[in-house]
């Protein structure tokens, strides 16, 4: 089956590398694949859209420009925080801290410096303002079924109430 524009059920794998280097940012090659339903937001834009056209089967190189990955840098994602809120963990500049955010849901920032006084955290994703070069090949391309569409999640209903039930943290 060709990927078709909206309910394709899709299972890839994939590698991929910050565009320019030899560094694996992330890969699933000899592990589970990676589903998602096309048209459902439930991958970066760039690498969704590039796979219609592609068939099962199918393997190709894909450059996702950062505005079609996980956006620009946004230099107003960044805050200085009393250092006295990170007492007890050892900083390092670099490091990915994970905590709460005013609504409760879970998020994710880097250290980018710290004095005695301040830490300066980063809530832009690490990726984000960098072009992204994927490995992919198609391995399963099916129609989603209708029970797939109403809930907008493979398999159908959500595993728990709030939750997708991959363990990514969505809504």
């Amino acid at each position: 089956m060709t990927i078709t524009n909206e309910n394709c059920v899709v299972g890839i794998e994939y590698e991929v590398k910050q565009a320019g280097t030899t560094n694996i940012v992330d890969s699933n090659k000899g592990a589970k694949p990676l589903e998602f339903m096309i048209g459902k937001s439930q991958v970066i834009p760039g690498l969704e859209s590039a796979l219609v056209g592609m068939a099962q089967g199918e393997s190709g190189d894909i450059m996702v420009k950062a505005e079609d990955a996980y956006g620009d840098l946004n230099p107003e994602a960044m805050q200085t925080v009393p250092k006295d809120q990170f007492e007890g963990v050892d900083l390092v500049e670099g490091m990915t801290l994970y905590g709460q955010n005013d609504e409760g849901q879970s998020t994710q920032v880097t250290v980018k410096s710290f004095d005695d006084k301040e830490v300066t955290i980063d809530f832009n994703h690490p990726l984000a303002g960098k072009d992204l070069m994927f490995s992919v090949t198609v391995l399963t391309a099916r129609e989603a079924t209708a029970d797939e569409i109403q809930h907008g999640q493979i398999g159908g209903a959500p595993a728990s109430e709030g939750s997708c039930g991959t363990g990514c943290g969505c809504h």
